[in-house]
């Protein structure tokens, strides 16, 4: 029997419900690769937050960045629409898109919208263990018939960034205080680093504080088009677990990531090297030299 994929008519057209966040929008990118990958045929349009939507710019993947209205999904008349997010209002967006098709995890709410209903990632992938947001992503679009394969980096495109010496990215910002490292140790990270030739460039959102870094280069509320090409240039990330660090390792960028309350099997850096820190006792037990000796691994000064 056909897999839904297979039955989809040449130049369909795929809606997928994203909405955010920044992390989940990032490492949704391998399974639209994958998705265009095996039919490349298929139009595929994202329905994103405002605020997130520069993430998907320019990726060739994609052929239409929609908002979360009724008014553009339904006028991007899809033949499958797959919800990535489990909230209300996303299934109310993926039945409002009308789509013949209408896919969504078993464990989201209101299951009467989908008439697709995939199952746990572990079923579709045939190993029971913790699996990584990618490779739970991803399975979606290996349940609806995209043959199952090696998961890919994820994908952002964007303007080269500007020729400069060779600097790190420091992201001392996290969107829970239990998942943020005291600033006075990332303040540490970054001199070692300015004194072993990387020029730190420490990057907020808007409303971050980051005056505790007034020595340094400083990146506040940038939109993320300015973001993205920053980190592309950069030699290594150091910060908490948080959606610039998924940022950086879609573009390859060797990563040192902190992790709080979050489970670094689940949400690790995908596809890049990487030092993962973390402490049964919070945070606040991760000492300084220990991210700095993750970072001389990772620059190769330590073996």
């Amino acid at each position: 029997m056909a897999t839904v994929v297979e039955q989809l008519p040449p130049g369909a057209r795929v809606l997928v419900v994203r909405l955010r966040s920044l992390g989940d929008c990032v490492l949704t990118t391998p399974a639209l690769s994958l998705l265009k990958q095996y039919r490349p045929d298929l139009e595929i349009g994202i329905v994103v937050e405002d605020r997130f939507s520069q993430l998907f710019a320019g990726n060739p993947d994609i052929r239409a960045i929609l908002p979360p209205s009724k008014r553009a999904v339904l006028g991007f008349r899809p033949t499958l629409a797959l919800n990535y997010h489990g909230g209300s209002r996303s299934a109310a967006l993926t039945g409002l898109s009308l789509a013949p098709h209408r896919a969504g995890f078993g464990h989201f709410r209101q299951q009467w919208v989908y008439n697709i209903h995939i199952p746990r990632a572990q079923q579709i992938l045939g190993e029971e263990r913790t699996v990584h947001t990618a490779e739970h992503l991803a399975s979606a679009v290996f349940y609806l018939g995209v043959p199952i394969t090696d998961i890919p980096r994820a994908r952002l495109f964007c303007a080269p960034a500007a020729q400069r010496p060779p600097y790190a990215i420091v992201h001392p910002m996290a969107s829970a205080s239990d998942k943020t490292w005291p600033a006075a140790r990332f303040l540490t990270v970054a001199r070692h680093l300015k004194e072993s030739g990387l020029s730190p460039v420490v990057i907020g959102g808007p409303g971050d504080d980051l005056s505790a870094f007034g020595e340094f280069e400083k990146l506040e509320g940038a939109p993320l088009e300015s973001v993205k090409s920053l980190l592309s240039g950069a030699e290594l990330f150091v910060g908490n677990d948080s959606g610039p660090a998924h940022m950086a390792a879609a573009f390859g960028i060797p990563v040192v990531v902190l992790y709080g309350t979050s489970d670094p099997v689940i949400w690790a850096p995908w596809k890049t090297r990487s030092q993962v820190l973390s402490s049964p006792y919070g945070l606040a037990g991760v000492p300084v030299e220990q991210a700095i000796a993750a970072v001389e691994r990772l620059r190769g000064v330590a073996q």
